[in-house]
């Protein structure tokens, strides 16, 4: 077994303990590979361990990625967009990815679905929440999630699926599960007013077992999958 045949073993394995610890199905957990700075053949040996969705940072690498795939005839995996996004690249991401999870303001929210192209299926979206109050990361504060909500499910180019956020990192369990709790609380308030609403993306790889017990339904996780990252060529 090649390293990131082995290592997405041990990841499932661990997100299946994470969720059997709580009571949860494995299946209400969907592992985000995140492949950015890596090669297409890293992702070509994730895939053929059965991996089939991939997170992307930044928006040119990650349209060569889904690109390369696509004429590959690579067509069952879904491409999600996790960076942060300027509004001069969002067509470029609401021409190629199936997902954006860093949706922080209405004014991307609008550009994103007027330059969705129409023979594509709405962009699956998620509002970023800056839950730990960062002054370095991007998303809104909790009290205006209601507002932003209501703004992106009325966008016919998008389809509203839920909340995700980045946590501050913190070294104790117990603080790891009541930052994902704040998180967990939002997104069910937000599943009882809209049906589509369906992702809770939480969780990476040092606090993606509390993140699961609270109630993510997705984890990023990326170098414990693919290995340390190399910056230089970004």
């Amino acid at each position: 077994m090649n390293d990131i045949a082995h290592n997405l073993t041990q990841v499932r394995d661990k997100i299946s303990a994470a969720v059997a610890l709580c009571g949860r199905a494995p299946e209400e957990v969907t592992l985000l590979a995140v492949s950015k700075t890596k090669p297409a053949s890293a992702i070509e040996e994730a895939i053929a361990a059965g991996q089939r969705a991939f997170g992307e940072n930044y928006v040119q690498e990650g349209i060569e990625k889904v690109r390369f795939f696509q004429e590959a005839g690579q067509n069952d995996l879904q491409w999600h967009f996790i960076g942060p996004l300027q509004s001069n690249k969002s067509r470029l991401v609401a021409e190629h990815f199936d997902w954006c999870h860093t949706v922080d303001r209405l004014r991307i929210a609008s550009r994103l679905s007027e330059q969705r192209p129409a023979h594509l299926l709405p962009l699956n979206v998620l509002i970023q929440v800056n839950i730990s109050d960062e002054s370095s990361k991007s998303g809104i504060a909790p009290e205006e999630i209601d507002a932003l909500a209501a703004a992106v499910a009325a966008l016919p180019g998008l389809s509203l699926r839920g909340l995700m956020a980045i946590p501050a990192p913190e070294s104790e369990y117990v603080r790891q599960f009541a930052v994902a709790q704040q998180m967990a609380v939002a997104f069910a308030r937000l599943k009882t007013r809209y049906p589509s609403v369906d992702t809770l993306s939480l969780g990476m790889s040092d606090d993606m077992e509390a993140a699961i017990a609270a109630g993510s339904t997705m984890v990023r996780i990326g170098t414990a999958i693919f290995g340390a990252r190399d910056y230089t060529q970004q």
